[in-house]
Formats: structure tokens, C-alpha cells, sequence
């Protein structure tokens, strides 16, 4: 059970945040683009965690890791949001500082969705009440995932409703974490693969298991595109799905949508990407550089004898 704290607005917030990034840009020095306060904190009148998020825009996220490190952050990883990274500072003020790359959609997201929420008094009054409900909820203040709790889960069909009347409409690569990707993770399984066969998805369990990594590609707050991914020994991983979901075929989310996997895997430091492809799909991997090359699949599935063993040096 986690303890959530949810306190009045504090008219100081404003402030400790100006406080906060000036030691941020300090510490980045020529690496800082942009600081940035988000979240509840930076809602005049809303009600929040007594926590200062901040997003800091940078060149070279590694170089950050460093800099910020020295600056007394603790280094969190990721979490849900690939190229994203994340620190805390914990002491008599308690920091998240998210940080990104210029351009990553994420960025924008945030703003948009602060600064509809200071525009649109209805909208705050509305979070805030769903706060208050779901404080009241047992369930809010459980892990169900291994990330976030059902305080946070709770809020998320709130977000995406203003996210779209904000207009938010970016490509966006996210781990499965939320019930709407999770579902639609389902949903495309199920129909672009299993229903073929036809039989019940017999993979759920790698939804749980560490050395899969389930990804989606959304437009806006909308699931076009699903990724499965498996991780292997030796800086080398496998592509088992990846999918555009048809209304948005052949609009370019399918080679957007590979290119940010080859890139998360790249940064996460494999090697290579191996596919067993279906002949339908296999022009579409030759256009993306992809060749011939062995399987080799250490868990020893067996192969559909129809399907090429291809892959890429990333």
C-alpha cells in the first residue's frame, strides 16, 4: 500500500520551481535548451503531490546523466516513455525532472495539457474533483503494474480527454502501461494474428515477463500501431509483432514506427534486430535494410517454414 499526499495549491510552488531550474541550468550548463514547469504544480489553484515536476530540454541526454548525477538527482530510468529520462531529488523540496531531447512529442504533450488546464477553469475544477474520488478509492493506492499506482492509472482518461480538445495530435512510442494501450495491445494480437488461425493468443504471459517489451504507436492519444519485442542474450533482440492497425496503413507509421524501435533497442545498447518475416511483409524489411541473416532463436520455437530469417545491424 503507498502512501499519496495531495495538498491545496501552495502559491510558493512558482517560485521553488524558478529556484529549481536555475541549479538545473547551472548543472546542464551548455547542454540546456529549455526548463519547464509541469504538472499539478505549475496549475495555479489546482490541488497536488507536494512534488515539482520539471522538464529539461537538452542536446545530449548522456552528458545530463552525468551532469545531473553531480547535482545530487538520482537517475530513474525511463519508465513507460521510451527516450525519456527521468530523476528525482528527494530532501526538504522533492523534484521529478523529466528529461528529453528537443522535438521528443512528450514535451509538447505536457505543455499543452498544463496550459488547457490553466486556460479552462471548468477543466480544473473537473481534475480536481476526480482527484478528490480517487483518493477516496482503495485500489488508488495499489501497484497493479510495476510502475504506477491506481491514483495515477485513475487519471489517465481525464489526460487524453484534454489532450484532444488541446488538439495534441504527435507520434508518440510508448510501453504498454495504461488499460487503453494495454487493450489495444490485445486487440491487435488477437486480430491481426491469432483470429488467422484461428486460437486464443497463447503469448499473454510474455505481458508479464521482463525480457519482452510490448510497444505502441499512438497518433494524438490514439493506438495506430503495436510492437512485440523480445529481448535476447548477446545484444540481440527479436521483433515477434509489429503491426499498423489498418485504417492508418500506408501513411508512413509503419517505417516511423520501426525506426523508433531500432532506435530504443540501439539506445539500450543491442546489436542487432532479427525477424522472422512473412513473405507478405518481407519487401517491407528489404526497403528498411534488412538481410538475410540467421534466427537463431535461443528458446528453440519453431519457425514457420513459409517465414525468412532477416535481420539489421543497428
Amino acid at each position: 500500500m503507498k502512501s499519496i499526499t495531495v495538498v491545496p495549491y501552495n502559491p510558493d510552488w512558482p517560485q521553488l520551481f524558478e529556484r529549481e531550474a536555475k541549479e538545473i541550468t547551472r548543472a546542464l550548463g551548455g547542454n540546456c535548451l529549455q526548463v519547464h514547469h509541469v504538472g499539478s504544480t505549475a496549475v495555479p489553484g489546482l490541488a497536488a503531490k507536494p512534488k515539482i515536476d520539471i522538464i529539461g530540454v537538452v542536446k545530449d541526454p548522456d552528458q545530463a546523466i552525468v551532469n545531473l548525477e553531480a547535482a545530487g538527482f538520482d537517475y530513474r530510468g525511463e519508465w513507460n516513455i521510451p527516450f525519456k529520462f527521468n530523476f528525482t531529488k528527494r530532501g526538504e523540496l522533492e523534484v521529478n525532472l523529466h528529461v528529453f531531447e528537443a522535438d521528443h512529442p512528450e514535451i509538447e504533450l505536457n505543455l499543452l495539457f498544463r496550459d488547457y488546464l490553466r486556460a479552462h477553469p471548468l477543466a480544473l475544477a473537473e481534475y480536481a474533483a476526480l482527484k478528490a474520488v480517487l483518493l477516496n478509492q482503495k485500489e488508488s493506492f495499489e501497484k497493479n503494474n510495476p510502475l504506477f499506482t491506481g491514483y495515477t492509472l485513475g487519471k489517465d482518461a481525464f489526460i487524453r480527454q484534454v489532450l484532444q480538445k488541446a488538439g495534441f495530435n504527435r507520434l508518440r512510442l510508448l510501453k504498454c502501461t495504461h488499460h487503453l494501450e494495454w487493450q489495444a495491445a490485445k486487440e491487435f494480437r488477437q486480430k491481426y494474428f491469432f483470429d488467422k488461425v484461428p486460437v486464443d493468443d497463447p503469448y499473454t504471459w510474455t505481458f508479464n515477463h521482463n525480457d519482452h517489451v510490448h510497444l505502441v504507436l499512438c497518433q494524438g492519444t490514439h493506438v495506430v500501431g503495436y510492437a512485440h519485442l523480445q529481448l535476447w542474450p548477446h545484444q540481440r533482440a527479436a521483433m515477434r509483432i509489429i503491426v499498423i492497425d489498418e485504417p492508418f496503413r500506408n501513411q508512413g507509421f509503419g517505417r516511423h514506427f520501426l525506426t523508433l524501435c531500432e532506435e530504443w533497442l540501439n539506445r539500450q545498447g543491442y546489436q542487432s534486430l532479427h525477424v522472422e518475416s512473412s513473405p507478405l511483409a518481407y519487401a517491407f524489411y528489404k526497403k528498411h535494410n534488412y538481410q538475410t541473416m540467421p534466427f537463431e532463436d535461443p528458446d528453440g520455437y519453431e519457425s514457420d517454414p513459409q517465414d525468412i530469417a532477416i535481420g539489421k545491424i543497428l
